[in-house]
Formats: C-alpha cells, sequence, structure tokens
C-alpha cells in the first residue's frame, strides 16, 4: 500500500489516508482480510503523528471499511456491497447538495448548475 500525502493540501492529512486506504480497499487493491500496517508503523512510514494515523483508522472503522482484531492489527473488512454503496450515495447526495448551494449562492440558475454537473459528467 502505498500513501502519499500532500503536505500544501488544504484536505487534513487524516483525511488524505482515509482517502487514499478507501479508495484502495473500493478498487481492489486491498483485499478482503487483508492486513494493514499498525497505527503505529504507518506513522513512522509517514513520518506523521500516532494520532494522525489513528484518526484516519478509527474514521475507516467507522464507515465500515477495515476492522480491529485484539492483538492483532486492523485489517480490511468483509465487504458490504450494500452498505458501501449505501455510504457512497449518502456522500455523493451531501456534495451535490454543497455545489447546488454554492452554485446558487453564484447566481447560477438550476439549468446552469445542471450543465455544470453535466459537463464533469462528460470528462
Amino acid at each position: 500500500m502505498n500513501i502519499v500525502l500532500k503536505n500544501k493540501s488544504d484536505i487534513p492529512i487524516y483525511e488524505q489516508i482515509k482517502e487514499q486506504i478507501r479508495a484502495a480497499v473500493l478498487e481492489g487493491e486491498l483485499k478482503e482480510n487483508e492486513q494493514l500496517p499498525s497505527v503505529r508503523q504507518l506513522a513512522r512510514d509517514l513520518k506523521i503523528s500516532v494520532i494522525t494515523t489513528t484518526r484516519a483508522y478509527n474514521d475507516l472503522m467507522d464507515e465500515g471499511f477495515i476492522i480491529s482484531a485484539a492483538g492483532k492489527g486492523y485489517f480490511v473488512a468483509p465487504r458490504n456491497n450494500e452498505l458501501l454503496r449505501e455510504r457512497m450515495l449518502c456522500e455523493m447526495e451531501q456534495c451535490l447538495e454543497n455545489a447546488v448551494e454554492t452554485g446558487r449562492s453564484a447566481g447560477l440558475s438550476d439549468d446552469e448548475i445542471i450543465g455544470y454537473l453535466k459537463s464533469v459528467m462528460e470528462e
């Protein structure tokens, strides 16, 4: 697993870790029941705080992407495709709501917002 952090990004480090692990799980790069690096090892490898890696792992556990086995470490959770799909749909809905709100704040009409959405989908 290769995690690349961007220190100058507006996205917090824990969020970058979480997103990259989530993407690796969804894309099948990390397989079901595959062991992840320990919190301390990941922090050491990335040269960041253990608190940061702990936050990323806790969020991933809350979202159902990884599980913790006492004394053994962290593992990719068995896939519950319906649960993952539902969570991703909720996330997409939130992003779309934010986009519509931003568009309306910018004075765009609904047709213009839809036009932008279509152009993004075509990319």
